[in-house]
C-alpha cells in the first residue's frame, strides 16, 4: 500500500534521466526540486488549487450541517416515511458514479451552470451526504436519549439540552465524517472533469491532466504535481487523527 506512494514522492524529486531509464532508480541518486518548480509554473495551477479549496470548503461545512440535522431527525424522531428515508439514503450509494455521469452532465446544463462551482458543489454533495447521514446517525443513536430529558428536567430547553449534551458528544463523529467528506471532494476527478470546461475553473485533480499532452506525458511534474495535491488530505487528517480514532473507536458516549 505504501510502495505507491513512495515511488510517486520518490520519482517527483527524480532527474528526468532517472525517471525514464530501463532499470529502476530506486532513491534518488540527483534529488532536484526542478520536478516541483515547473509543476508550479503551469498555468492556472494556484487558481485550480483555490478552486479546489472552495469547492471542498463548501462540500464539507453544507454537508456537516445538513447531514448533523437529518441525522437527528432520524434517529430522535419517529415520523411517516422514516424507513423510506433510512432505505434511500442507503439506495443512493450503491449507484454507481459513472452510471450518472451523462444525466448529471444533461441537468446542469439544462440549467445553465456547466462550468460553474455552484453545480459541482451541488453534485458532490448529492453524493456525500448519505453517507455522512448515516454514519451521524450512528452516533447520535448511541447518545442515551435520557441524558436530554434529564437535562431538561434541571431546566434545559429541548435546544440547549442539544448543544450542551448531545452536540459535544457526537463531536468526535462530526470530525471523522468531515475528514471523510474531505477527502472525497478533494480527490473526485471525474465529476469535476466532466462538469469543468475551462482551465480558470478547473479543479487540482483535472490540473493533473495537463501534463499529459499529445507530445507525451511528463512524469516529472506528474509525481511533482500528485505530490502538491495529496499533501493537503494527509496534513488534514493528520491534525484531526485523534480525534478520528476516538470517533471510530469510542463511539458517541463517553465515560
Amino acid at each position: 500500500m505504501i510502495f505507491p506512494i513512495y515511488w510517486m514522492v520518490s520519482t517527483a524529486f527524480k532527474p528526468g534521466r532517472e525517471i525514464l531509464t530501463l532499470n529502476p532508480v530506486w532513491i534518488p541518486l540527483r534529488p532536484t526540486l526542478d520536478n516541483f518548480a515547473g509543476a508550479i509554473a503551469q498555468p492556472f495551477f494556484w487558481n485550480d488549487v483555490v478552486n479546489s479549496a472552495l469547492i471542498v470548503s463548501a462540500t464539507v461545512v453544507i454537508a456537516i450541517a445538513l447531514a448533523f440535522l437529518a441525522a437527528l431527525a432520524v434517529a430522535r424522531f419517529r415520523f411517516r416515511g422514516r424507513a423510506a428515508v433510512l432505505a434511500m439514503v442507503i439506495g443512493v450509494q450503491m449507484v454507481p458514479l459513472s452510471a450518472l455521469v451523462i444525466p448529471i452532465f444533461l441537468f446542469w446544463d439544462s440549467l445553465e451552470l456547466v462550468d460553474t462551482l455552484l453545480a459541482v458543489v451541488l453534485t458532490y454533495l448529492a453524493f456525500v451526504l448519505p453517507f455522512v447521514i448515516w454514519t451521524l446517525r450512528g452516533f447520535i443513536v448511541n447518545v442515551p436519549v435520557e441524558m436530554e430529558e434529564q437535562a431538561m428536567t434541571d431546566g434545559c430547553s429541548r435546544t440547549g439540552a442539544f448543544f450542551r449534551i448531545v452536540f459535544p458528544l457526537v463531536a468526535p463523529g462530526l470530525v471523522a465524517t468531515a475528514v471523510y467528506a474531505f477527502i472525497q471532494a478533494w480527490n473526485e476527478y471525474l465529476i469535476a472533469y466532466v462538469l469543468l470546461r475551462s482551465g480558470a475553473h478547473q479543479t487540482v485533480t483535472v490540473w493533473l491532466a495537463s501534463f499529459t499532452t499529445s507530445h507525451g506525458t511528463d512524469w516529472g511534474g506528474l509525481m511533482a504535481g500528485a505530490t502538491l495535491t495529496g499533501l493537503p488530505v494527509v496534513i488534514f487528517f493528520l491534525a484531526l487523527q485523534r480525534y478520528i480514532a476516538s470517533g471510530l473507536t469510542a463511539g458517541a458516549v463517553k465515560g
